[in-house]
């Protein structure tokens, strides 16, 4: 089997740690090195003490970028972009990054947006990758057949969705201090989260237009990591027709599955999986969708990309089981 070198930059926060934990066990890759300026000298495990007898790997402040196939880039928003402007990377190394600096297709980029579930074949021969958001993947896997059968051609969906603390990132603020958000709820961003506009770049391109809307109401929830949607479509489509398009437009998707019964989030925690699950009552067509924020919602879709763009199967080493009860 190949065995692919990776390179790491900011690997210090929640993401880098995920995104080590799947890495230090997946059996066709060699990790060349782990940036972290802050944390250069300090042991992997220092930081993610989750990863304790799994690597002797140290944070590095040094970057071989000649020495590695695949660099993850998981900055914060905003960085990725800027690095890259600043550092000149070999053409042959391939780039993923987590951030949504290039989610967007723009003239001045050929990151490609790394939704396998629609962008598979074009993965596969991506140099680059801008890896979907957490809320972007949860909305569009609730949503993606339904516009792809012309369900919101002429009318918005209505998208609830709730998140864990996780999805603000490792630095504290005030609303993930755990005597905040212990017990608690609320909105953020309503009407104006960033994730709005991968989330309607995708919808058109499987409808083939533009007339897709959503609106969308974030949660912050009282839980570390996951995220539960729900998304209202008013419709008098016949249910089955509704159905079979979910189940024909996940045939082939290596972890997102289409059921036909109730779905809770403890099931995805832990895994890269996204289940989708439908309600109908009258013309009020209930979808509801749910992942894990840091796996399926990135790191774990930033491996199946990783696999895809060096020829393994899309699911090696992302076979993980739930936390279940």
């Amino acid at each position: 089997m190949q065995i692919i070198r990776i390179g790491i930059l900011g690997g210090a926060g929640y993401t880098g740690g995920e995104l080590l934990r799947l890495l230090v066990n997946h059996p066709a890759v060699d990790i060349v090195f782990v940036n972290s300026e802050s944390n250069a000298g300090a042991e992997v495990s220092a930081v993610h003490s989750g990863l304790i007898g799994d690597t002797d790997l140290r944070f590095t402040d040094a970057l071989p970028l000649d020495a590695v196939d695949v660099l993850f880039l998981c900055f914060g928003h905003g960085k990725s972009r800027q690095w890259l402007a600043e550092h000149d990377v070999p053409a042959d190394v391939k780039i993923i990054d987590l951030a949504q600096d290039f989610r967007i297709a723009a003239p001045d980029h050929d990151f490609v947006y790394g939704l396998p579930d629609i962008n598979r074949e074009a993965i596969r021969t991506a140099q680059h990758i801008a890896n979907p958001g957490c809320f972007a993947t949860a909305i569009q896997m609730a949503l993606l057949p339904a516009a792809s059968i012309g369900l919101m051609d002429s009318q918005p969906a209505f998208v609830t969705a709730i998140t864990g603390s996780t999805g603000a990132g490792q630095k504290p603020t005030a609303t993930t201090h755990f005597s905040w958000r212990s017990g608690n709820i609320s909105t953020y961003k309503v009407l104006t989260h960033q994730h709005l506009a991968e989330i309607h770049q995708s919808l058109a391109q499987v409808a083939g237009h533009t007339t897709e809307r959503v609106v969308f109401v974030p949660y912050r929830g009282d839980f570390p990591r996951g995220i539960y949607a729900t998304a209202t479509i008013l419709t008098d489509r016949p249910q089955e027709e509704i159905e079979a398009a979910y189940e024909a437009f996940y045939a082939d998707s290596a972890f997102t599955h289409f059921v036909r019964k109730p779905i809770d989030m403890k099931q995805v925690v832990g895994t890269n999986k996204a289940l989708v699950t439908l309600d109908r009552h009258a013309d009020a067509l209930v979808v509801t969708s749910t992942i894990d924020n840091l796996l399926k919602g990135a790191v774990g879709q930033a491996v199946e990309n990783m696999n895809l763009m060096f020829g393994l199967p899309q699911d090696c080493g992302l076979r993980l089981k739930a936390v279940g009860f």
